[in-house]
């Protein structure tokens, strides 16, 4: 099995708890990249069952458009793990998210299961990064997106958990979180699988937001992940490629596509000296640009 690797833009993942069918159906009309359908940390223990249904129901009914939809299922140590992952194998979603991953083995057992029951490559695997052992781990479990059988296509920041497992103070500026976070992000990168930073708590707090965002968007994430639609909008904006850097990076491109710098290196471009990497990185970010216009219509 082989997966195709696609660009495509994850600013903004937005959490819904499972048991809200409200929110569920608000969804699909949300400018939000992504959903995450959670039956785990949003949904308490006695809604469990009652989150699995309406999730089922709400992938398998559709009308969410380009949004991606992932399921985050409970763990497999606990009451509700199997039937969340036996639900989600069937549903079919863009992806499945996978709670507490420690190590490569976390992932390819439940790549196995969904190789067995064929489940076609389209749907991912996303592994929530929020425990000591996966920061110690980062490299390893990133490795697994080099075997596309393993399907992993993004990490998850759990900045929460992380902070609840290490004593780590969530403080402004997350400077005890760092080390940690990059580790992830240049995990990662070395393996081409995306990454979208951790929650903010504060709901009040735009400016607090607004800095996290720009934290992230810094240190090489691809979005961040959300607690409430009216987070959406300015995360959308910190995590879009500016105007000026989208017609930057096409004028490298078409530069180096000149047929008297086939064989360069590094050339001149308004006065500055650009190298190939240079057009390298901004064909990505173009495709990122030409993939939000299009969710965009």
């Amino acid at each position: 099995m082989t997966r195709e690797a696609s660009i495509r833009p994850r600013r903004s993942v937005l959490y819904m708890p499972g048991s809200n069918a409200r929110a569920l159906e608000k969804a699909r009309a949300l400018d939000v990249d992504a959903l995450i359908l959670d039956l785990e940390d949003a949904v308490a223990p006695d809604a469990k069952d009652i989150a699995r249904d309406q999730v089922r129901a709400a992938v398998a009914a559709g009308g969410y458009g380009s949004r991606e939809l992932v399921i985050r299922v409970n763990g497999p140590a606990t009451p509700w793990g199997a039937a969340d992952l036996d639900m989600a194998i069937a549903a079919r979603p863009d992806a499945i998210l996978l709670p507490k991953v420690s190590s490569p083995a976390d992932l390819e057992r439940v790549a196995h299961k969904l190789n067995a029951a064929r489940v076609p490559a389209r749907t991912a695997l996303w592994a929530m990064m929020e425990t000591p052992l996966a920061m110690l781990n980062a490299a390893a479990i990133a490795a697994s997106a080099a075997n596309p059988e393993t399907r992993l296509a993004c990490f998850v920041m759990g900045t929460n958990d992380l902070a609840k497992e290490t004593r780590a103070a969530l403080v402004p500026g997350r400077a005890p979180m760092r080390p940690w976070l990059m580790t992830c992000v240049a995990a990662a990168r070395a393996y081409g699988i995306d990454i979208v930073d951790g929650v903010y708590n504060t709901l009040d707090d735009e400016a607090g937001f607004a800095a996290e965002c720009q934290e992230g968007v810094e240190m090489g994430m691809d979005g961040k992940t959300l607690i409430h639609p009216r987070q959406v909008a300015p995360c959308n904006a910190a995590f879009s490629p500016a105007d000026k850097d989208i017609a930057w990076a096409r004028r490298i491109i078409a530069e180096f596509e000149k047929p008297e710098n086939a064989s360069k290196g590094a050339i001149q471009v308004e006065g500055r000296m650009v190298e190939r990497l240079h057009a390298q990185m901004g064909a990505r970010l173009v495709a990122i640009a030409d993939a939000i216009a299009a969710r965009s219509r």
